[in-house]
């Protein structure tokens, strides 16, 4: 069994420091639509659910940094249309010993997402040893969406992952041969029998905890043994319901606040999750629950819209002071 962390500001599961993106123009995604089940159609005029969707933004990052955390903002600039642009995790990621991995995306128009100021920024504000580039491979027809299409575990080194068309098999070998995780692949479909899109929206892992869709892993065999990898790991398994999943309890994350670490859900994953699940999570973790509706009509909710940080930030350096002429 692999030993949890104390709580400390740069905990390995749990970031402190995330980067976030306000959304402009924001809309359900038609290229994404084809394959992403949890999306819906607002009926709202689309200037309107475009405003609802920042005011949404806002929300959460106030919320967030209510309880310690370190949001860094940006804007998306409109210069591109990018629909999509508040999910900036598909992107891009951060590990820990200051690596970064940029990701080759499925729909033409998340690939405008990628951003060299967002890069430039953490290189500047965060230790980076090295950023490794896999968005050439949408070349080949091969992608890898970040933290959407695999759920990391960064204190155990394993990759999680459901075959989906947003996770390339070839991608995935590189990106953990480069950066040593152990890939666990494993089918998984909704009560529909449609393909799981992104591994996130059935399963989150925290330090103590992970929350798994485990009936929509189709094999039993291979149910069990990535609940076993997850128990292994110290972690407690909460089970959730094909229900709770639509209701995006899957999607959630796990931050470090001013001197607790929380777990950050949308309000619909909340009030979706049953008495018992909700009051087993608790006794392990605070629940945090955020409103976001109109961000989770393109199919995505707070886990997405959040990339977490797992770098060492550089030290602030003081102002040189200047004395006064006598």
């Amino acid at each position: 069994m692999i030993p949890m962390p104390a709580f400390r500001e740069n905990l390995i599961q749990a970031p402190r420091h995330v980067v976030m993106v306000r959304p402009h123009r924001f809309r359900s995604n038609p290229q994404t639509m084809a394959d992403n089940a949890f999306q819906s159609r607002s009926s709202a005029p689309e200037a309107q659910v475009a405003s609802d969707a920042v005011a949404e933004f806002y929300t959460v990052v106030a919320a967030l940094r209510s309880r310690g955390v370190v949001v860094h903002e940006f804007q998306d600039t409109g210069v591109h249309d990018t629909p999509d642009s508040v999910f900036p995790n598909n992107w891009f990621s951060t590990h820990s010993g200051g690596h970064i991995a940029i990701y080759p995306m499925f729909s033409p128009n998340r690939r405008l997402e990628r951003r060299a100021d967002i890069i430039e920024f953490l290189r500047q504000s965060f230790r980076v040893q090295d950023i490794i580039d896999y968005s050439g491979l949408e070349l080949d027809g091969l992608v890898l969406e970040g933290t959407g299409a695999m759920v990391l575990d960064h204190i155990a080194n394993i990759a999680y992952v459901a075959r989906s068309n947003r996770a390339d098999p070839i991608a995935l070998e590189r990106f953990c041969t480069h950066f040593g995780y152990e890939p666990m692949v494993f089918d998984a479909a909704d009560s529909a029998g449609r393909a799981v899109y992104h591994t996130n929206v059935m399963m989150c892992i925290g330090t103590e905890i992970a929350l798994l869709g485990a009936a929509q892993i189709a094999n039993n065999n291979r149910r069990d043994e990535v609940i076993g990898r997850l128990r292994e790991t110290g972690r407690s398994v909460v089970r959730l319901s094909a229900e709770e999943i639509s209701r995006f309890a899957g999607n959630a994350i796990e931050l470090s606040g001013h001197d607790h670490r929380f777990l950050a859900l949308s309000q619909s994953a909340y009030d979706g999750l049953t008495q018992k699940n909700r009051e087993a999570i608790a006794a392990i973790l605070p629940l945090v629950p955020l409103p976001v509706p109109t961000l989770e009509t393109a199919g995505g909710s707070v886990r997405c819209m959040i990339a977490g940080i797992h770098l060492t930030p550089r030290p602030v350096r003081a102002t040189p002071k200047t004395e006064s002429p006598k």
